[in-house]
């Protein structure tokens, strides 16, 4: 199905790629269940970045997935601060919907390894590095 919009058409489909990494790296998963995973990270992810950085790594995700991360964001004074994995496991498992099965830490890892696939070279370092330093080892263990 083509919306007639190149633009939007590949949009989709690099979401869809992106998904699709995500299904992969949990195995057994849902696209319903990527999809969620890939939005909880996400999220997570966006709360924790200075601002600034938080922009630059939205520029480079596929314009719908842009979208996705944007989704209910207010610009912040400081970003949340993470003092362990157990907490940023915590917060993804607050933005996941109760179904879900993963644990939030793997679903962490699927999306930053599916993440670090879909942006340009280098920039998934540059944000791992803007994290608290427990999630952004995380984000380089993947």
């Amino acid at each position: 199905m083509s919306t007639g919009l190149a633009v939007f058409d590949t949009s989709i489909q690099d979401a869809n790629l992106l998904l699709k990494d995500v299904e992969a790296e949990l195995a057994d998963c849902s696209r319903q269940e990527a999809y969620a995973a890939l939005r909880a990270v996400l999220h997570a992810v966006r709360d924790r970045l200075p601002a600034h950085e938080a922009v630059n790594f939205a520029a480079q995700l596929p314009m719908l997935v842009r979208g996705l991360y944007y989704e209910g964001w207010t610009l912040p004074e400081k970003p949340k601060r993470t003092a362990s994995l157990e907490e940023f496991g915590d917060a993804v498992r607050d933005l996941l919907p109760p179904r879900y099965r993963f644990d939030p830490i793997m679903a962490a890892k699927a999306v930053f390894a599916a993440i670090t696939e879909a942006v340009s070279e280098g920039e998934a370092e540059k944000v791992a590095s803007q994290l608290p330093a427990p999630i952004g080892d995380l984000w380089a263990r993947a």
